[in-house]
């Protein structure tokens, strides 16, 4: 199951486990075709090309395998759509859900990989 975006998806926990042990600097949204969603993926998509340190992901959030991120402590009182995850080394460095803006975003990304 993947998301109809331009962003590379995550489909499945090996994949997912695999992108966090071979790159530095991951952002996974985690989220739906809906309208709290679709901006976030349209900033990714956006700022992938600035933020080339960065490995820049979506995922559905209905899929089983994205109970990878559904489960995370960090998401655990999570209530809006999308859960999105920023992992340095493998760890979680930020995570927020609902709606960002690309200023949000730009924000997140500043502070915990540049």
């Amino acid at each position: 199951m993947t998301l109809p975006t331009t962003l590379k998806h995550v489909a499945s926990e090996a994949q997912f486990s695999e992108i966090l042990n071979e790159n530095e600097n991951v952002m996974i949204c985690c989220g739906r075709m809906g309208p709290m969603c679709v901006p976030v993926y349209a900033a990714m998509e956006e700022l992938q090309d600035e933020y080339t340190n960065v490995e820049f992901r979506d995922m559905a959030f209905d899929s089983p395998d994205a109970r990878v991120i559904r489960e995370l402590p960090e998401c655990r009182g999570f209530m809006g759509l999308p859960f999105t995850v920023y992992f340095k080394n493998g760890k979680v460095a930020a995570a927020t859900s609902s709606i960002q803006s690309k200023e949000q975003i730009t924000t997140i990304l500043d502070r915990e990989f540049k």
